[in-house]
């Protein structure tokens, strides 16, 4: 008995010793991988990176913008469905246990010894705690010594956050496949919808991909995608968190997915996003861009956008088409299934509703074509085969072309299509403009291409963008990269200038052949109007912006001196240097569409300064406002305690005043007329008011319209990429060219707006007087008379010196005769200057 007590003793002392020499190793163990653990507390101010989202004026989502997609969800945000779903699928004790679930690493134990040597990866037992401890402070290293820092930090975690708290961390963080960071990005990503909107199903699926997105991909893998996700409904179930109809009925549906694109979300948008994209990168730089969250509200009006787009292409396409038909962008071999050699051909992506398309029979009367499959999310192409026809209707504009030589108008489809031949096609319209149903038209991408920039003229907000004919085929943004001679389209920048430093609209010039000694061995410069050869003798400047006279417009920057010009071109924005030759004066230096619209804005807006700007405001992750376009002071816009019969609130508007409010009205009147009967006379049927100005460059490789109603200024220029010239005669000019596209734009915007007349100034006169001769009307007349508007201290005089005749130092060039033949002016040779 003495013995076995002994025994017992010692036994129970060396357990003692054996449990403190374990304490002391376990101690020892946790000290040795607990001083080198990471700082924990960070995750107290963790700033994930959060994509940026852009969007148009209406709210709609215009452009997002991310390295990892991903934006940040408070829990309180998040549905209880999307936690629970999470919850059955990772860690159902997540709110019970301490951050280590000891049951599921008993479990996670015997696995690994049951597999021992097989080579399997070992089972993880990760609590939610603890693959936040591991995605936010460890790495993915498979080891024992990683375990055990991760269960360390998930019980230091557990002590110094809320449960809320480390679940919001997990949900925000998670990859989920796809791109997608958190379940936020992940609902977009594969359901395009918000996480409110997620059925059972859905959340189920989203809550299986944690530990294996790759795997459950939602078309590679499908079969396997759908066991998971109904394993997770089989959880939701067990806990009690849904009923079992809810259940059975989220088993049955099928896993369908919608890609949703990285691109411009917002139809027609993809060179207005890009051009908000780069603006950012610059103000901010790339990381603040793409890891940032910054909310950015743009200007553009998707409505307008549309519009738009539709008449620039519109343009484009009918200027490519009367040029002819180039052939088939390729050749096919249909043998076999074309479907899936046709996908294989690039095509553009943002020409809706064109598509491309095959040939696979022609006849003289039609050509079956079939079109190019879509790829579905994994990048299997479709087995769906669609096919349609081609009729004489829809090839009658195919006319062929070989250099400048174009064929005959095709009597038969098989004439202008062959088997094999790689196309594009929309839909055939009736005369009543309705599609023929299953018949469809032959297109080309055009050759030609231009810009369209649409402008808010008191503001400087662009409204509308249009870069070029597609943003997938070409990325250069012709509205705010392509430098282009203006053409006649800057005259009007010249005439401000004239009527901003004493001259008047009824100011008279004269056209006629002018030679210029250029000095320094450059020769002679006889500028010439597009009539070549033909002058119209002494003009009022209103007749001579009217009809675009080139050698008026010489012999008026020859008078009032191209330094002033410059300094207006460099106010207005035009340019930033004019160099002093009086070819300038003619639009021969390059400009931006972007340019050229702002320019116009401050003409329609009363010579107010107006920065062009694509943002209205940003906003930071924490919704603080970093930037506002509009600095103007709002008095008494804030009410504390409501309305109290205080005065009306009051915008306090510091921009500087470019031009004179008179000058700019003046200058608007006269673009008015170039509109109701000059050069613009085809934006007349718009039938509201409307001021512009054409321009068309030498050779007509560029044709311009830029103009303005009250409320809306439009820049539009047409030309290849590589100027070359668009035609001959007056077919190639830009009222023949750019001015249809304003046109039809402006019937568009403005049909539901009211006819509102340009605002008058507070002191201009208008008097009435004889349109031809700008002399003051006779008291009861008024055949050929108009009202013309004068600042106050000017006024039609009796008669005028006529600027141009020739004068002692010849700058005047040709010396006309005493008295113009059918002019109505007398002139008075001698300095050729304003009397």
């Amino acid at each position: 008995m003495r013995l076995l007590v002994r025994f017992m003793g010692f036994l129970f002392a060396a357990g003692t010793v054996v449990f403190l020499v374990g304490v002391g190793a376990v101690a020892g163990l946790i000290w040795h991988f607990s001083k080198d653990l990471p700082d924990y507390s960070q995750l107290q101010d963790y700033e994930p990176p959060v994509m940026t989202r852009v969007h148009a004026v209406d709210g709609s989502l215009l452009g997002e913008y991310a390295k990892e997609r991903r934006l940040y969800l408070p829990i309180q945000a998040v549905p209880k469905l999307v936690i629970n779903a999470f919850l059955a699928a990772e860690d159902k004790n997540f709110y019970e246990h301490g951050g280590i679930d000891y049951t599921g690493m008993a479990r996670a134990g015997v696995l690994y010894l049951q597999n021992f040597g097989s080579n399997r990866r070992p089972q993880g037992a990760s609590t939610i705690t603890q693959q936040v401890a591991k995605n936010f402070l460890l790495t993915n290293e498979v080891s024992f010594s990683r375990k055990i820092k991760e269960a360390l930090l998930a019980m230091r975690i557990e002590k110094t956050y809320s449960k809320d708290k480390i679940l919001e961390l997990y949900l925000n963080e998670i990859y989920l496949g796809l791109g997608a960071y958190g379940i936020a990005a992940a609902s977009l990503v594969y359901f395009d919808k918000s996480v409110n909107e997620l059925t059972v199903a859905e959340a189920s699926y989203l809550a299986a991909l944690p530990k294996m997105p790759a795997t459950l991909h939602p078309v590679r893998n499908r079969d396997r995608a759908i066991e998971r996700r109904n394993y997770v409904i089989d959880r939701l179930q067990e806990n009690g968190w849904i009923k079992q109809a809810d259940a059975d009925k989220a088993r049955k549906e099928p896993l369908v997915v919608t890609s949703r694109s990285n691109g411009a979300h917002t139809f027609a948008g993809e060179y207005f996003a890009e051009e908000v994209r780069r603006d950012i990168f610059e103000r901010y730089g790339e990381k603040k861009l793409y890891e940032g969250g910054l909310s950015v509200r743009t200007t553009l009006d998707p409505k307008i956008q549309v519009m738009a787009r539709k008449t620039m292409v519109a343009g484009l396409v009918n200027y490519d088409e009367q040029q002819g038909y180039r052939g088939a962008i390729s050749k096919l071999d249909i043998s076999g299934d074309w479907g899936v050699k046709l996908a294989e051909i690039k095509s553009l992506s943002d020409i809706s509703p064109w598509r491309m398309a095959v040939v696979l029979e022609t006849s003289d009367q039609s050509a079956r074509i079939g079109f190019q499959p879509n790829r579905e999310l994994g990048g299997a192409v479709s087995k769906q085969r669609e096919t349609g026809l081609i009729t004489v209707d829809g090839v009658r504009w195919a006319r062929p072309t070989q250099g400048n030589f174009k064929g005959k108008t095709p009597t038969s489809v098989a004439q202008v299509l062959q088997p094999g031949d790689v196309i594009y096609a929309d839909p055939l319209y009736s005369k009543e403009g309705q599609p023929v149903e299953g018949q469809y038209r032959l297109r080309q991408i055009p050759e030609v291409s231009g810009a369209m920039v649409v402008m808010d003229p008191w503001t400087g907000r662009v409204l509308a963008m249009v870069g070029g004919f597609s943003f997938d085929q070409s990325q250069f943004n012709r509205a705010t990269q392509a430098y282009r001679q203006p053409g006649s389209s800057f005259k009007p920048i010249v005439y401000s200038a004239a009527l901003d430093n004493g001259y008047t609209p009824s100011t008279v010039v004269l056209d006629a052949p002018i030679e210029i000694d250029q000095g320094q061995g450059a020769g002679v410069w006889r500028p010439e109007n597009f009539d070549a050869g033909k002058y119209m003798g002494p003009m009022t400047l209103r007749n001579a912006l009217r009809l675009s006279r080139n050698t008026v417009t010489v012999r008026l920057a020859q008078d009032i001196g191209m330094p002033l010009i410059g300094e207006y071109a460099r106010r207005f924005g035009v340019y930033d240097e004019l160099p002093n030759y009086l070819s300038y004066s003619l639009g021969a230096g390059e400009t931006t569409a972007m340019r050229m619209v702002t320019a116009y804005s401050m003409l329609a807006n009363g010579g107010r300064r107006v920065k062009p700007t694509l943002i209205d405001r940003i906003q930071d992750r924490y919704g603080h406002t970093i930037f506002k376009h509009d600095q103007r002071e709002c008095r008494g816009c804030d009410a504390p305690g409501g309305w109290k019969n205080q005065p009306e609130p009051q915008l306090i508007d510091r921009r500087e005043q470019v031009l004179d409010a008179m000058t700019a009205y003046q200058i608007t009147e006269l673009m008015e007329g170039v509109v109701q009967a000059g050069t613009a006379t085809v934006v007349r049927e718009v039938g509201k008011p409307i001021a512009g100005k054409t321009g068309t460059t030498n050779e007509a490789k560029d044709a311009w319209f830029v103009g303005f109603s009250p409320d809306v200024a439009v820049a539009i220029y047409m030309g290849y990429d590589k100027p070359r010239p668009l035609g001959r005669g007056n077919a190639a000019t830009g009222g023949h060219l750019s001015a249809p596209i304003a046109r039809d734009f402006f019937k568009l915007a403005l049909a539901d707006k009211p006819a509102v007349p340009f605002k008058v100034p507070a002191g201009i006169k208008l008097v009435r007087v004889v349109a031809k001769t700008g002399m003051r009307a006779g008291p009861g007349e008024t055949g050929g008379t108009i009202l013309e508007a004068f600042k106050p201290g000017t006024a039609p005089p009796d008669n005028y010196s006529v600027i141009g005749v020739a004068d002692a130092d010849g700058r005047g060039g040709v010396s006309p005769p005493q008295q113009a033949p059918d002019s109505g002016f007398f002139m008075r040779p001698g300095t050729g200057g304003l009397y």
